[in-house]
């Protein structure tokens, strides 16, 4: 089987133990078998989606790979590639609540805020929250929470997990 894949699902893939693969942000340029790609997406080929924008969104998407694969890795195995994450490891199994009301300009982050226990609100917030390519868009002018997109962070998940979680527990502790 050929899989294609995209640069932001690289690692999921390569986690998930296939070493055969190749890297296009357009798979349907390549012939291919099976497309593994971010959810947001869209191609002609079969596909398989995933997100990655939590840290049990990783995990499962680690798992939903491995398995397509027929090289379904355990959840300990899954786990053991958390391990130097502390806010990947702390978010992935907890229920938080946070007495914190934010505005989100974004699907992928509103997965974020409501992952961390923020509540995700229209109107009377505390924050508003958004991607840096949505900075033009924000209509409000104070308590703004820019958050790096995908195309201005680490391709690695854990590591936009840790950088985007650290700047919204930011807003826990203010």
């Amino acid at each position: 089987m050929k899989i294609i894949t995209t640069p932001m699902c690289e690692e999921i893939v390569k986690l998930a133990g296939i070493c055969d693969y190749v890297v296009n942000k357009n798979p349907d340029e390549e012939d291919g078998d099976l497309a593994i790609l971010l959810s947001e997406s869209k191609v002609e080929m079969n596909s398989l989606a995933i997100k990655i924008n939590t840290p049990r969104q990783v995990f499962e998407s680690i798992k939903k790979v491995s398995e397509t694969v027929q090289n379904e890795l355990s959840d300990v195995d899954v786990l053991t590639f958390f391990d130097d994450y502390e806010l990947c490891r702390k978010y992935l199994n907890s229920d938080f609540k946070q007495n914190v009301n934010v505005k989100v300009y974004s699907k992928f982050l509103t997965d974020i805020a409501l992952d961390m226990g923020f509540n995700v609100v229209c109107d009377d917030f505390d924050y508003v929250i958004y991607p840096d390519y949505l900075k033009d868009e924000v209509i409000e002018s104070e308590n703004l929470v820019e958050i790096p997109s995908h195309n201005c962070i680490s391709k690695n998940p854990f590591e936009k997990i840790e950088i985007r979680y650290s700047i919204l527990e930011n807003l826990i502790s203010i």
